[in-house]
């Protein structure tokens, strides 16, 4: 219901079709209809078996973005979704570009 109704959308306003989804590995998103359902609504899927479990080379905003975002975003107790949307927003507009640039120089292409 989020993917379709709130991050989908979302995701084709900015980049239209040119966008690749890349799966983790939460349980809820290992779900037989999550899984069916990236394969039919997105352009280019990678699914887990595609890609190393945990692996930070392929992917620097899970291991370095993330991981300063979920930090700054957990200093507050967040009790509802609009919360949540909006400690995310502010973060991420808060977050130093230089943040983002050491991430990807860390990415081992």
């Amino acid at each position: 219901m989020l993917l379709m109704q709130k991050l989908l959308p979302v995701i084709r306003q900015i980049s239209g079709n040119e966008f690749v989804f890349h799966q983790d590995s939460v349980p809820a998103h290992r779900v037989r209809e999550t899984i069916e359902l990236l394969h039919r609504e997105t352009p280019d899927f990678i699914s887990l078996e595609q890609c190393p479990l945990n692996s930070p080379d392929l992917n620097p905003v899970d291991y370095k973005i993330w991981a300063t975002v979920q930090q700054r975003i957990y200093q507050t107790k967040i009790r509802n979704v609009d919360k949540m949307r909006q400690c995310l927003l502010n973060v991420w507009s808060s977050t130093e570009q230089d943040v983002i640039d050491a991430s990807i120089d860390q990415w081992h292409v």
